[in-house]
């Protein structure tokens, strides 16, 4: 085995999805979408899938089944899970359920740096996010109804883990929003200049010399 494979979430979801049986491409994309696991697997650019794929064969975790061919279709290559797949599905699963991971997402990044923008511009922004967020958490809440008593409970934790971490983000940003129309959060680009030579006054200070 390729000891430079790592997991991702694509990579677990298309060998987990060869734990039912063999599929082609096509099918794997299709079924994270209708299953709506496309809410936490990137599967948007089927050419990251391909790489994917193509990664996990030349590490031995798929193996071609077949090529299927018709008319109606282009050419499709059936891959199947090996024995060595189906053990690293395993191990992959559960380091990623039991050991929390700092994974830098693009909004806290933004946020420390959120004192670029003057308080004004900033309170529009985060009132789009927030209006953004209500919208996803109705999708949410609109779509665990609809499956709730239809489909078992655990093949619905990623929905119901996305409908908290929706609705805690978004009690947040309204309360930040709360506090930046009362003026009780609030800064200048002029105060934060100063403070930003002072550090730098005293990183330098303490250099070697």
């Amino acid at each position: 085995m390729d000891p430079k494979i790592r997991p991702s979430p694509l990579a677990l979801a298309v060998l987990s999805l060869l734990v039912i049986g063999p599929l082609h491409p096509y099918g794997m994309q299709r079924l994270i979408k209708r299953w709506g696991k496309d809410q936490v697997v990137n599967v948007g650019q089927r050419a990251n899938l391909y790489k994917t794929i193509k990664r996990l064969h030349e590490a031995g975790l798929i193996a071609v089944r077949q090529t299927e061919r018709d008319q109606q279709y282009p050419e499709r290559t059936v891959y199947e899970l090996t024995e060595a797949g189906r053990r690293e599905a395993q191990e992959w699963l559960a380091d990623m359920l039991a050991t929390p991971r700092n994974e830098f997402p693009q909004f806290p990044a933004a946020l420390s740096f959120a004192m670029l923008l003057v308080p004004e511009k900033a309170l529009a922004v985060l009132e789009h996010r927030a209006a953004g967020l209500r919208e996803t958490l109705t999708t949410l809440e609109r779509d665990l109804d609809s499956y709730s008593g239809v489909l078992p409970r655990v093949t619905l934790l990623d929905d119901e883990y996305l409908r908290a971490v929706t609705a805690a983000e978004l009690g947040w940003i309204d309360g930040v929003l709360d506090d930046l129309r009362s003026g009780t959060l609030t800064w200048s680009e002029a105060e934060l200049a100063g403070l930003a030579m002072e550090e730098l006054d005293q990183a330098t200070s303490t250099l070697p010399e």
